[in-house]
């Protein structure tokens, strides 16, 4: 999709590995400056590696969405080497097996789930996008513009049963969207929401399960995040803001906007 984005800067959280380094690629390949943080330094550098060696303008940074220092060290770098940003992608996350590895085959009802593990998952995926959010922003409200955008999931798995804390944490991450758009809205930023649009094939499916789910159900490619998100930080997606996008219907939520 046919959307430059030479000149652009963006950050994207969890981008050492399946949607992150997805959307990581596709906006360095249309141009744009990408830094990638991710908690892990060894698996950051490895796949930013990979992006360099294709001479793609992309960078490591090692940042813990749950710590506020290690986020603030990211955003004063930002600020220092590229002068600002102007696309902010939350997607660092930590799916169900953190809290139950049987969850697909044996679902367990949320009583049983821990609540070190309840506080850990929601720590990382809803407190670790308003954490980011809240830091970064500063840049945004300086410029006078930006733009983020916050991964998210179906509807579906908010309401599937054995899926607590992962539901509740992308439940948490729409109303936070939405609430971030209206807060942001005269401030000239703009928050939108992605979404995969069905199981994508990235590590929170255990490998034990995959062939079973592709068989089945299918499983998407986490690449079906590329147009949608270089779209997003294009000037095509200018004063776009509150939406919600599902990435495998990209196309016909194009057409139907005639965008």
């Amino acid at each position: 999709m046919g959307y430059p984005l030479q000149g652009k800067r963006a950050l994207i959280t969890g981008a050492s590995s399946g949607l992150g380094l997805a959307m990581a690629e596709a906006l360095a390949e249309a141009g744009a400056t990408v830094i990638l943080t991710a908690r892990s330094a060894e698996k950051l550098e490895t796949a930013v590696a990979c992006l360099v060696r294709r001479q793609l303008d992309a960078h490591a940074r090692v940042m813990d969405v749950r710590d506020e220092q290690s986020i603030a060290a990211a955003v004063e770098e930002v600020r220092r080497r590229w002068g600002g940003l102007d696309l902010l992608v939350n997607n660092a996350g930590i799916g169900m097996r953190t809290v139950n590895p049987d969850f697909l085959s044996e679902p367990q009802p949320f009583y049983k789930v821990s609540a070190a593990g309840f506080r850990d998952l929601i720590d990382t995926n809803l407190t670790g996008y308003f954490l980011v959010t809240k830091a970064f922003v500063v840049l945004f409200l300086e410029q006078g513009r930006g733009k983020i955008v916050n991964i998210t999931m179906n509807h579906a798995t908010m309401r599937r049963k054995g899926f607590v804390p992962y539901g509740p944490s992308r439940a948490g991450t729409d109303s936070l969207s939405l609430i971030m758009a209206e807060d942001l809205r005269e401030a000239n930023v703009q928050v939108n929401m992605l979404l995969p649009g069905g199981a994508t094939e990235t590590g929170m499916i255990p490998e034990e399960h995959k062939e079973t789910i592709k068989a089945q159900f299918g499983l998407l490619n986490p690449a079906v995040m590329a147009d949608p998100i270089v779209f997003l930080a294009s000037k095509a997606s200018d004063g776009l803001t509150g939406e919600r996008i599902v990435a495998s219907e990209f196309p016909e939520w194009l057409r139907q906007r005639e965008l």
